[in-house]
């Protein structure tokens, strides 16, 4: 495997200067984003695969082991806050449990039995998305939890950073991040885990895209959790429905800070209507606002 040679460069790494050494290890963190480029159509295709599922309304599921899994889950955790993805759409299937989040369950990967148990137990269905991460890609436990995912019906994409690995050939949406050697040999949370998320970063993101939940280029649907986002939700209604900031606060009120619903309010719809129009455009704030701004459109009143 690529990730795991030796890269005759950097055979005497520990005997050089910190400065140089420092500088080889951010050359190879620049090259690993590098080696993403060239996925860029197959994330893209993924990532509408993944919409159109979730768009019936089920779950997003990450898979890993190790730093590949402790990766996807922040991946997937970070999606609550940034676009108010609701918790019970998400699950994890992180090998050794969520204890390995912050300790090593030694031999857990290899555990194809309990991975095998872990997708009984989710009940997958073709509305369920599965993403399965790992370095080698043949890790067991992920390559198999990919593996019984797909014969559920549910969309699998898997991201390695191994070509022709088990995982890749396991799912319907392979993505290759190629980073070949580490700077330290094996030490796959260097080069690998920082293409990895890159890769989903851009994935979940473009999946948010897809689902209507950025709009001209803002957070729409992010959770408004603290003093700080609500002022940032204040602006986006500024900047949407083009209203000052007192009837932009309001419509905030209104829409109990539901940033999409409030925005259709501060335009001139009651909460009801806002509502409606936004179930009509199943959730797309952009198609919900192009109805309001068309000369038909019956705005209502504040």
């Amino acid at each position: 495997m690529s990730t795991e040679t030796v890269d005759p460069r950097y055979i005497d790494l520990d005997s050089w200067p910190s400065e140089y050494a420092v500088d080889a290890m951010l050359e190879g963190q620049m090259a690993a984003v590098a080696a993403v480029a060239d996925q860029s159509s197959r994330i893209a295709a993924a990532s509408i695969a993944a919409a159109e599922r979730l768009l019936d309304g089920n779950r997003l599921v990450y898979v890993g082991a190790g730093t590949s899994g402790r990766i996807a889950v922040q991946d997937g955790v970070e999606l609550t806050p940034t676009y108010n993805w609701p918790s019970e759409r998400l699950a994890f299937m992180m090998a050794g449990g969520m204890t390995a989040l912050a300790a090593s369950v030694e031999g857990a990967e290899d555990n194809i039995e309990r991975a095998l148990q872990e997708v009984e137990a989710l009940h997958l269905d073709r509305r369920d998305v599965v993403i399965g991460v790992a370095a080698s890609g043949r890790t067991p436990y992920t390559v198999e939890a990919i593996k019984a995912a797909r014969k559920t019906g549910a969309l699998t994409i898997a991201i390695a950073n191994n070509a022709d690995s088990a995982l890749l050939e396991a799912a319907e949406h392979p993505v290759l991040a190629a980073t070949g050697s580490e700077v330290v040999a094996g030490s796959t949370r260097m080069k690998a885990g920082t293409a990895q998320k890159v890769v989903l970063n851009t994935l979940s993101t473009a999946i948010m895209l897809r689902l209507g939940l950025v709009c001209r280029g803002l957070m729409v649907n992010m959770r408004v959790s603290n003093v700080k986002l609500q002022q940032r939700a204040v602006l986006m209604l500024c900047r949407l429905a083009k209203v000052d900031q007192d009837k932009a606060e309001k419509a905030l009120v209104i829409a109990q800070n539901d940033i999409r619903k409030a925005v259709l309010v501060a335009m001139g719809q009651s909460i009801a209507e806002a509502e409606k129009t936004l179930a009509d455009c199943r959730g797309n704030l952009r198609q919900a606002m192009e109805i309001l701004a068309a000369p038909s459109g019956d705005k209502g009143l504040l």
